[in-house]
């Protein structure tokens, strides 16, 4: 499929956002991105509705649960046309949850059934195309950014003073936003934590313990002495952290595009990543980050950032860079542009 670069003179379309489980996934990356497609179609002048009963045009899907699998039924009976936005993989699945790996396989079936039933598919990064695209899955799609609010997304002293005093803090500060998970790398920035004990950790997140393996739990429960998990915060105190950070920790083993990377860069804080294939068309280390492998290489790099304050900076100067082309206005025209090309196609 041709994506056009302008919307047909006269031509209006009205989208379907559809995400099951707001309660549930609005703390997480899904609930998220959502809002972040929300935001993108209002700057790009593009009409939306959150409600399945109401007109619509064409059916963006988010999540993958049975009322998405019935939505995408109807919608296709109908003639509307369905994107699939492939925000989860087999691969991201795994050492998430409990009984998440004895699950994964499948999950692999359920993503096969319903993202080759779609007209079209929506990727996150370019990583998570070749994933999809492995499991056998042809559908025609297209790599749109889950993108980040770089005008909410700045830094601001104030919120970051206002946030070291909230928490006592008086050492170096290295922060982590999202769910306390295996997959995140939880276990390794507790290490790092215990071997560098005169520098604040705080990873933010909702914990979910009641889902959480038992280590994962006891982990929670009884951390290392300079490590803190408050839990999901709100935004202000969001920006607080990513604002007072010296470093921004994300050891994630697997993620599709990390959207709480995207917002500690839009920050300019300086980042330090593990080295996985999502991160290598546009994290550079040296250059907008520094990545590492193990736990050695991870102290090593947060050492170099909190040490080294002319490095910090001009990694952080090369972060906000690095995110530009990801903001949610851009976003909006993408998406703006697919489903023109969608209804176009539907059309001849």
């Amino acid at each position: 499929m041709k994506i056009i670069l302008f919307l047909m003179e006269g031509v209006t379309v009205k989208v379907l956002l559809f995400s099951e489980g707001k309660k549930l996934f609005s703390k997480s990356g899904v609930g998220v991105a959502l809002k972040h497609q929300m935001k993108a179609l209002q700057h790009a002048g593009v009409e939306f509705t959150l409600d399945s009963k109401d007109f619509f045009d064409i059916v963006h899907i988010n999540t993958i649960g049975l009322k998405s699998w019935k939505l995408l039924k109807s919608s296709k009976k109908k003639g509307i046309p369905v994107i699939y936005h492939t925000h989860m993989t087999y691969e991201d699945f795994r050492n998430s949850f409990l009984f998440s790996n004895q699950i994964a396989p499948f999950l692999k079936k359920q993503l096969l059934k319903r993202y080759s039933a779609a007209d079209y598919l929506i990727f996150p990064s370019h990583y998570t195309e070749k994933l999809i695209r492995s499991y056998g899955i042809t559908t025609p799609g297209y790599v749109v950014s889950n993108g980040v609010d770089t005008d909410r997304f700045r830094k601001d002293e104030a919120l970051a003073k206002e946030f070291r005093k909230s928490f006592t803090i008086t050492t170096p500060l290295v922060v982590n936003v999202g769910l306390p998970l295996e997959r995140k790398g939880l276990f390794d920035f507790a290490e790092v934590a215990r071997r560098l004990p005169k520098y604040t950790f705080i990873w933010m997140g909702a914990k979910f313990s009641y889902i959480q393996p038992s280590k994962v739990r006891k982990l929670l429960r009884n951390p290392p002495k300079n490590l803190v998990f408050p839990g999901y915060v709100p935004f202000e105190m969001l920006l607080g952290a990513l604002s007072a950070a010296d470093a921004f920790f994300f050891p994630s083993y697997e993620e599709n595009e990390g959207i709480a990377l995207l917002e500690a860069c839009s920050v300019g804080c300086p980042v330090v990543i593990r080295d996985i294939p999502v991160f290598k068309d546009w994290m550079v280390s040296g250059t907008n980050c520094l990545k590492a492998s193990n736990v050695d290489g991870f102290c090593a790099a947060i050492k170099s950032v909190v040490n080294d304050k002319e490095l910090a900076e001009r990694l952080g100067r090369k972060a906000i860079k690095a995110v530009h082309e990801r903001d949610l206005r851009l976003v909006g025209e993408k998406l703006k542009e697919i489903y023109t090309a969608v209804l176009e196609d539907k059309n001849e």
